[in-house]
């Protein structure tokens, strides 16, 4: 069997999205390589080299893309089914992490799996489990959620739980999931009355929460929130964000070249939340314009999915793990350049992975699996057509 015949027999669904995922994956290792090269803070710290993370990225990598292989191949309509004990287990994690997490600069994020040693950040998994949830709610809600006011506690309580829990330590990642759930709720067509009522309650509680933890003499994330903040708005530049820029424009068009950027050695976190300005010193425009194209590309694709989707969970499902990506990523982008106050998310998929890049890796499996239902369809219906019409002909 030729190559291109076990590809397309194999790895269903949009080929362009496959090829998204390899250039992400590719690029990842690229990446984290080259970041964590010569002085490397996190290696120096751990006794550990660039190989290591390199290696390390590899194996998750192979983790996340055959978890994506493994969703892709599972048919998307039994996602509906685990929407519920998903969503629940996530908020169990959030509740675990809340109390039981290992804290790391100020903030309690992940959660140490018990005897196998390794570490997790619930808050990866809980955005997966909401949007599959919020996908189900709405696509079965599609006649009835302007005569029954159950749906929209059954939208507004979970989203709110979720971000709640997620909020005292992570304050960005809470944002952004709470405005992707609120995009997926736009596109769902729940009636603005419904959006803004939530939008409403979800900034009254981010507000109290910030409030209480920045005037109670245990509230170290509000204040460093509110730092943040205080300092961009008053045209201050963290270190981060003033090595970040000094690589962004020592990149000019092309770029200083695979693992020949200067600034990895004075940037923290170049690995992580600072990525992409590596990316941009050693690749240029070139380089900083094809990563955001890339998020771009995977949106328009997805887009093309939800309009051929004949079923609603499918088409929310899709989008809404598709916006919870890109809305990351260019949150990510967007700090990099300056243009926002530094949030500590990470580029999907390109940066030095771990839970965040499994499931995006497993978001893209599922997307696929959607993309693939429609794919299997329309083959199917286009054979009834043909073989209506040969009858017809020969009758």
């Amino acid at each position: 069997m030729k190559t291109k015949e076990w590809l397309s027999a194999n790895f269903k669904g949009d080929p362009i999205l496959w090829i998204l995922l390899t250039l992400l994956a590719l690029g990842s290792l690229l990446a984290v390589y080259s970041t964590t090269g010569g002085y490397s803070q996190i290696g120096k710290s751990h006794g550990a080299t660039n190989e290591y993370f390199l290696f390390k990225q590899l194996a998750f990598l192979i983790v996340g893309v055959g978890l994506a292989y493994i969703g892709h191949r599972v048919n998307f309509k039994r996602y509906s089914a685990i929407a519920l004990p998903f969503l629940v287990f996530s908020f169990l994690l959030l509740v675990l992490v809340l109390f039981f997490g290992n804290e790391i600069n100020g903030a309690k994020r992940w959660l140490t799996v018990p005897l196998v040693g390794l570490s997790i950040q619930p808050a990866d998994i809980a955005k997966m489990a909401l949007m599959i949830y919020l996908a189900r709610v709405i696509s079965g809600s599609q006649t009835m959620i302007k005569q029954d006011i159950s749906i929209f506690w059954m939208l507004i309580i979970p989203t709110l739980m979720v971000c709640l829990f997620i909020l005292p330590n992570n304050l960005s990642t809470a944002g952004l999931l709470f405005v992707t759930s609120i995009i997926v709720m736009f596109i769902g067509r729940i009636p603005i009355k419904y959006i803004l009522y939530i939008f409403g309650i979800g900034m009254t509680m981010f507000l109290f929460v910030f409030l209480i933890g920045y005037f109670s003499g245990t509230g170290t994330r509000a204040v460093t929130w509110a730092n943040r903040i205080t300092a961009f708005v008053g045209g201050e530049e963290s270190f981060q964000s003033q090595q970040a820029r000094i690589a962004i424009a020592n990149g000019n068009v092309i770029g200083v070249g695979p693992g020949n950027s200067m600034q990895r050695n004075f940037l923290p976190y170049s690995h992580a939340d600072f990525i992409y300005s590596i990316i941009c010193e050693e690749f240029g425009i070139v380089g900083a314009i094809g990563v955001m194209l890339i998020y771009l590309l995977m949106l328009y694709r997805v887009i093309r999915i939800v309009k051929r989707s004949p079923k609603t969970f499918g088409a929310m499902l899709a989008i809404g793990l598709c916006i919870n990506i890109v809305i990351q990523a260019y949150a990510n982008i967007m700090v990099n350049v300056g243009l926002i106050p530094d949030t500590g998310v990470t580029l999907p998929i390109i940066s030095l992975g771990g839970t965040s890049l499994i499931f995006t890796c497993l978001s893209f499996g599922i997307i696929l699996s959607v993309s693939r239902y429609i794919e299997t369809r329309e083959e199917v219906m286009s054979a009834v057509v043909l073989n209506t019409e040969t009858k017809t002909t020969e009758g």
